[in-house]
């Protein structure tokens, strides 16, 4: 089996269109790829942006890769690539795969595990494509979005990190920790990132925070969180990872 292999559908017209690409980070989630690839794919875009799902198997040891394929073989019209990780390396390393993979204009981050409802991508295109944003988060603790009510520590933990990012980034985020965040592609492609793990969005918003005249918004999106039952994966130990990144990413590595 090659490293790194690639299913992928292409569009079939020759119009230049804007596209979405969607990165879908996915270890062993057998259970929600397929109902997270359909949400994604149900979604109409507004005005009239295509979609490109790249789902990245960070070398699932279920049926994960499995599914993905069957699903593609049954959506020929949709274009789907999925790529294959040679070892499991973590969240920000399959984000760093999907990144270099990615063709859109814009490129957003969408978790397997349904916590995140695709049906937001319009809220966060919104501030792009009217000329105001260049990186839009989604946060999970403002707007009158639905909301999972879950672990305080968990959420008390989220406040500490991103006031921390905060600090160091002079933004005044309310939810650094968000997967929803959406970019220019040609924004995004210029950094460097490091992190293979959770340590991607505090190093993703260090770097972007020093990227000349940025133009950062946030918006309220919905958030239906799962317990660690459910198959959270993100624990105290990635809390820890999180602050010295935050640390390193602002003082150490610029």
């Amino acid at each position: 089996m090659k490293a790194i292999s690639q299913i992928t559908h292409e569009f079939t017209d020759s119009q230049v269109v804007t596209l979405l690409s969607i990165i879908v980070p996915a270890y062993n989630e057998e259970r929600t790829i397929v109902p997270i690839l359909q949400k994604v794919v149900d979604v109409e875009l507004i005005n009239g942006i295509h979609k490109e799902i790249i789902v990245v198997n960070d070398c699932s040891r279920d049926n994960t890769a499995k599914l993905v394929q069957d699903y593609i073989s049954t959506h020929t019209t949709e274009k789907i690539v999925l790529i294959n990780q040679p070892k499991n390396q973590g969240k920000g390393a399959a984000i760093h795969t999907g990144i270099a993979h990615a063709s859109g204009d814009y490129i957003v981050v969408q978790d397997a595990d349904m916590e995140y409802d695709p049906e937001d991508y319009n809220i966060l295109l919104k501030p792009i494509t009217s000329g105001f944003a260049d990186v839009v988060y989604g946060s999970r603790l403002i707007g009158g979005k639905p909301h999972r009510i879950l672990f305080f520590w968990h959420t008390l933990g989220n406040h500490l990190l991103t006031t921390l990012s905060n600090i160091f980034t002079n933004l005044n985020l309310s939810d650094m920790e968000t997967c929803y965040k959406m970019f220019r592609a040609p924004i995004l492609k210029r950094l460097h990132l490091c992190e293979k793990r959770f340590g991607f969005e505090p190093e993703v918003t260090a770097k972007m925070s020093r990227v000349s005249a940025v133009r950062i918004y946030e918006v309220g999106i919905s958030y239906y969180g799962r317990t660690y039952a459910e198959g959270k994966k993100i624990n105290w130990r990635d809390g820890f990872r999180a602050v010295y990144c935050i640390i390193k990413y602002n003082f150490f590595c610029k």
